[in-house]
């Protein structure tokens, strides 16, 4: 919201008023989720239609503009910027300043206007007024009914005297924040010069901190794989810090899709704060996880929604003085202090935080963005760090994509029968639609060359929807259909992104069937997030092909940098064996892999005793291998679906146990829990069996996928063998994460002998060995031996 460069504090009126301003309760009755665009768009018009009929005296959309000096401390130049609705000049002479607001609520019932629109309209009164010199000067609050265009307009008449003693006490409402950032900015900076890396530079990684800094300096996109061991955390962050310090960038963005990973974040900023370091960093936290009154956001279900914007900026004042790292137990602790919405007060207090550490829908996702950050796509002073970032592509796609079931609308249409004639009769248009581009299907889902209809009719149901909620606010609950409502105005948010990246089909599930809008490349809309940023930087430990990655999350066209980091552990302690007589082909299937597939494992886990774990391809292969299971070979462990926190957590305190008669393996399956974010470090787990290439199920996305890509010869690697590759990897990168660790990793597939594949496994697997189902105990052996 506000920041400081080269002396300057550059604000809108808007964003100055409603922040000093803020008042009244947090009240989603008025309509949870409706659709903003749409009620902006409305507004819009209403704007243009009272602008034009409002004569020729009448300037509409006027640019207006001051700087004045403000702060106690240090004296900065505020440039305050806005555009009045309108300004209007009357037979005598007499100035008007026309502020006008559109809404869905009955104006007419309105006895006075709402502060912060007045309050911008003053600041408007003030700035044109100082410019021409007025003595005088009027106000207008118009106020019109987006619906039946009803108008009620709010006069007033003031001497520039008055106007300028309401703006200087404005301002000196704002000047302790002024102060506050001034304070924190020449603090920040001054720690950012001196601070160091806080240990002594291991092998490769001052040079991925020197790159790193280099592109934040070209204001260029980095990509880096980076092994397990190099550091990526602090390596990323320190010179991201350090590019601040320049002057590169004003916030830093980390984020992540694990919250294992935001734990890592915190941690390296903490290791920088021992440094000396005067940094605010915030952890966002989804609502549902900081709630502490099950999402009742009004105040009759929430006791910190009433008043909660009387209250926030005291809050926010008093937390920035008192830490510096706020995570979910802190920010629940001062909002109980304080009485405010916790998920809010996070939002708010992270305008002042140097870092927000968050997850990738905080920036990427365009129904969950963080609007005061991205909604107008005019970006800011950012810096972006992608942590793990092969999670982004699958969740890119999931982002920008929806789902418009027929289910859905029918119990919508069903909530809202005998409610609103005109929603009932919007929606019944939408499920005609979904009938006629569904009916008489012979597959499992067809391609859609034209659904303009359909987008159309949607867009009027979540344009009436959005109507109904704002006249009836506070008085219709929508809890029962709010799922549906959600898909519905992803379903039109998401139309509006449509393009050569896109799939649309409509399927047939069988008791349900809808359109499906399915991004297939991500990175055209990605990249209108990216580019808010002055530098992102992505990386991960299997962030391999590095041309996949690349061309999904940025696009064929680009030509960015990108770097391989030196893992600093030593290769001799790895041993990376990969089976030639074994696979997991489906054509193959059966008993006699399962028994040799459980055979490996045994001979694995039976030439050193130790903890070890297993990624198989699915829960019924590992069901099946199972089978096969005798007691007096080891101790089995087994994933199960659906596990608990608290399950998870036993399942791994279980290898916290190092001393064993046997050896322990874990059944796990590749891609699930146990497969990511886990940190077995030692001799907790000396072995990492994977079965199977890790190819993705076939299904309908994978399919179209398949024949997206496969004009560019891409087909079968795009759809199926770079994801499964990374699955694989993954498990894999379960053993050997410090410099103490010693193990093995064990590849169960002949297909990984293939040149396809040996040209995709990491080049610290430096010396492979291919064994066989007799071969494989002595020669595994053998590495424990000699290390």
């Amino acid at each position: 919201m506000f920041e400081i460069q080269n002396g300057q504090l550059k604000t809108s009126v808007r964003e100055l008023v409603e922040f000093v301003y803020s008042a009244g309760d947090i009240d989603h009755r008025r309509g949870t989720g409706s659709n903003e665009i749409k009620a902006m768009q409305a507004g819009m018009k209403i704007h243009k239609k009272l602008q034009k009929s409002a004569g020729s005296g009448y300037a509409a959309e006027v640019p207006l503009k001051m700087e004045c000096l403000i702060g106690t401390r240090e004296k900065i130049t505020l440039v305050l910027e806005g555009r009045a609705d309108g300004i209007i000049t009357d037979s005598k002479g007499q100035i008007t300043i026309d502020e006008i607001k559109g809404m869905y609520q009955d104006v007419l019932a309105m006895e006075e206007p709402q502060y912060v629109h007045y309050a911008q309209a003053m600041c408007y009164a003030y700035i044109y007024g100082m410019d021409e010199g007025l003595e005088k000067i009027s106000l207008r609050l118009t106020y019109a009914n987006l619906d039946t265009e009803e108008v009620k307009y709010f006069p007033y008449e003031y001497s520039m005297k008055e106007v300028s003693r309401w703006f200087e006490d404005t301002l000196e409402k704002f000047q302790p924040w002024v102060d506050l950032l001034v304070d924190l900015r020449k603090k920040r900076d001054e720690s950012i010069a001196k601070v160091e890396f806080p240990f002594p530079y291991r092998e490769g990684q001052k040079e991925l901190v020197v790159n790193v800094f280099k592109v934040e300096r070209l204001k260029t996109p980095l990509f880096i794989q980076a092994p397990t061991g190099v550091g990526k955390t602090l390596c990323t962050i320190f010179p991201t810090i350090k590019a601040m310090g320049e002057g590169l960038g004003n916030k830093l963005f980390y984020l992540t899709a694990k919250t294992i990973t935001r734990t890592a974040a915190k941690n390296g900023m903490e290791q920088l704060y021992a440094k000396g370091l005067a940094f605010k960093t915030i952890i966002l936290t989804a609502k549902e996880k900081t709630c502490p009154y099950e999402l009742q956001c009004d105040p009759e279900g929430c006791p910190y929604a009433g008043g909660h914007y009387d209250r926030v900026n005291d809050a926010v004042f008093d937390a920035i003085h008192s830490l510096d790292v706020f995570d979910r137990e802190e920010i629940l602790n001062l909002s109980e202090k304080h009485k405010v919405c916790p998920y809010e007060f996070s939002l708010d207090l992270s305008y002042w935080c140097d870092a927000i550490i968050c997850d990738y829908n905080y920036v990427f996702d365009p129904n969950a963005h963080l609007r005061r950050y991205f909604g107008d796509g005019s970006g800011g002073d950012y810096l972006f760090l992608v942590d793990e970032s092969h999670n982004l592509v699958d969740r890119a796609r999931g982002m920008y994509s929806a789902w418009l079931s027929i289910e859905h609308m029918k119990k919508l249409k069903s909530f809202f029968r005998g409610k609103d004639v005109r929603v009932s009769r919007s929606v019944n248009r939408v499920i005609k639609n979904l009938e006629s581009l569904c009916q008489g299907m012979t597959e499992e889902f067809v391609v859609l060359d034209d659904i303009t209809a359909l987008t159309v009719y949607a867009d009027d149901l979540m344009t009436e929807i959005t109507r109904f909620l704002e006249v009836h606010r506070g008085e219709v609950s929508m809890e029962e259909v709010l799922e549906d409502f959600f898909g519905l105005r992803d379903f039109v948010n998401i139309s509006g992104l449509l393009d050569e990246h896109y799939c649309v089909y409509a399927r047939d599930l069988g008791k349900d069937f809808g359109v499906r809008l399915f991004c297939v490349d991500p990175s055209k809309n990605l990249e209108f997030y990216l580019n808010q940023a002055n530098s992102t930087i992505f990386f991960s430990a299997t962030l391999l092909p590095m041309p996949y990655y690349k061309s999904l999350l940025r696009g064929g066209e680009h030509e960015d940098y990108a770097i391989y980091a030196k893992s600093p552990f030593d290769p001799k302690k790895r041993g990376v064996f990969i089976a030639t007589d074994v696979t997991t082909k489906y054509s193959m299937r059966g008993p006699k892999q399962y028994q040799r597939t459980y055979d490996y494992i045994k001979s694995v886990a039976q030439a050193k005793i130790g903890n070890y774990m297993v990624f198989f391809p699915s829960y019924r292969y590992l069901e099946d291998v199972s089978a096969f299971y005798v007691q007096e070979d080891f101790d089995i462990l087994t994933q199960e679906s659906n596990m608990s926190e608290e399950d998870r957590e036993v399942f791994l305190n279980t290898f916290a146990v190092t001393q064993r008669e046997k050896s322990l393996v874990g059944f796990c399956v590749m891609g699930g829990i146990f497969s990511e974010g886990i940190d077995l470090q030692e001799d907790s787990l000396i072995g990492a069996i994977v079965v199977g290439t890790g190819l993705p199920q076939v299904n309908v996305e994978q399919s179209i996928i398949e024949r997206w890509f496969a004009a560019e010869g891409k087909g079968f690697d795009y759809a199926y063998m770079y994801p499964g590759l990374n699955k694989v990897l993954q498990s894999a990168g379960r053993v050997i994460r410090t410099e103490a660790d010693e193990g093995v990793v064990v590849l169960l597939d002949e297909r990984f002998c293939k040149k396809e594949y040996q040209g995709l496994l990491p080049r610290e697997w430096e010396s492979i060995q291919y064994v066989t189902q007799d071969t494989v105990g002595k020669k595994i052996g053998d590495f424990w031996h000699n290390l």
